[in-house]
């Protein structure tokens, strides 16, 4: 049990980090509109300080998500998917449906590359859409080399010879629907 609480308050910390850092606060920021300190913060983030319902809700408060949402715990009755993340070939996929069959939802992250990785056209079968949220994706699709910025969506037949990735170095966060087809695809494309 033990374990696993403290697996409980790690996970606290790392999403207390990634929150703040998807929002684009520092520590300082946080501290002036919570009134928890730096010092404190920063232990909280790293694990090193328990969190406690004082600290906790403040932190909700500011970065405006459900306290629940702090501690990873699925409320009573709550209908939101909690799946966990898919990390496959250096990209994460995370599940946003569990429906069998039909059009799945995920949420795609392409991390960060310096430079830019050259593509690896693929086919598949199947349709594929998607859309934006954060940094510029690159889309090569055919004959044709496009850039979308946030966003920007874009749907095509995946039996085209097609490539994602991101087109500046930076990474890219999305929004993708796609088939079983086109889904097995992408989760085990190969990686050069």
């Amino acid at each position: 049990m033990g374990e696993d609480f403290e697996d409980v308050l790690h996970a606290v910390g790392s999403r207390l980090r990634a929150l703040r850092r998807h929002r684009g606060l520092t520590l300082a920021e946080v501290a002036g509109t919570t009134g928890v300190s730096e010092s404190t913060l920063s232990r909280l983030e790293s694990g090193q300080r328990r969190a406690s319902l004082e600290l906790l809700l403040p932190l909700a408060r500011a970065y405006d998500v459900p306290l629940d949402d702090l501690v990873g715990a699925p409320r009573t009755g709550d209908p939101r998917i909690h799946l966990t993340p898919i990390h496959r070939h250096g990209m994460t996929f995370v599940p946003l449906s569990r429906r069998p069959g039909g059009m799945q939802a995920y949420k795609m992250i392409i991390p960060s590359a310096a430079p830019p990785p050259v593509p690896d056209h693929q086919t598949h079968e199947g349709h594929e859409w998607l859309y934006v949220l954060h940094g510029h994706l690159r889309l090569v699709l055919g004959e044709h080399d496009l850039v979308l910025p946030p966003g920007e969506a874009a749907e095509f037949d995946t039996t085209i010879p097609h490539w994602l990735g991101t087109a500046d170095g930076k990474a890219v966060e999305l929004l993708i629907l796609f088939g079983r087809q086109g889904e097995r695809a992408h989760l085990r494309a190969r990686a050069h």
